[in-house]
């Protein structure tokens, strides 16, 4: 009940920021184009909820090298998206990441990537992280993200230490405004007129 009340308080004071929001990519069943060939790698390892951004500590992603890698998690369900951070690799390699483009929405058509593109990492400039906070906020079920083209080798390959998902389950019918920053006690929820 204190954390509801404390919820309650925060929304009408309106200072709710992403954090707020759960990470629903924890429960999401994560896939990829393919997976680099050694141990490491696995698409999972990007939302087993471990940060370390050392690639060889095993809780990293990585594709082969090939062109137009992709990665994606399935949400099992429709999500109000609120913002999305991506954890780069921190060992070596961190220009590789440049250029990575953010699709969500609700089809799988073309893995995923003919949901609409809602963000891109054009250069992390040596950063570990990225963070997009979506205003307004998106919708969908299925995050995939792809490095779109190839090098003159023909070979990218798309490294995820760790990808977090904020936001709230979408329900058909459901009072958005509830779920919004709110300094009106009107869209409170509560439906008593006396």
């Amino acid at each position: 009940m204190m954390n509801l009340c404390v919820f309650l308080v925060l929304l009408l004071l309106g200072t709710c920021s992403a954090a707020t929001y759960e990470n629903v990519a924890l429960r999401g069943k994560a896939t990829q184009s393919d997976r680099y060939n050694d141990a490491f790698g696995a698409a999972s390892n990007a939302i087993d909820g471990n940060r370390d951004n050392n690639y060889y500590d095993g809780s990293c992603t990585c594709t082969s090298g090939k062109s137009n890698p992709w990665w994606r998690v399935d949400l099992l369900d429709s999500y109000i998206i609120t913002s999305i951070t991506i954890y780069n690799r921190g060992d070596k390699h961190p220009a590789r990441i440049n250029g990575l483009k953010i699709h969500i929405g609700n089809s799988l058509e073309h893995n995923g990537l003919n949901n609409p593109l809602v963000g891109q990492i054009v250069d992390l400039c040596g950063k570990p992280t990225f963070t997009k906070t979506f205003t307004p906020h998106v919708e969908g079920r299925y995050v995939t993200l792809v490095l779109p083209g190839s090098t003159p080798d023909s070979k990218k390959y798309l490294t995820l230490c760790e990808v977090e998902v904020y936001g709230y389950r979408a329900k058909t019918g459901e009072n958005l405004a509830l779920q919004e920053n709110a300094t009106l006690a009107a869209i409170d929820g509560n439906d008593d007129r006396k």
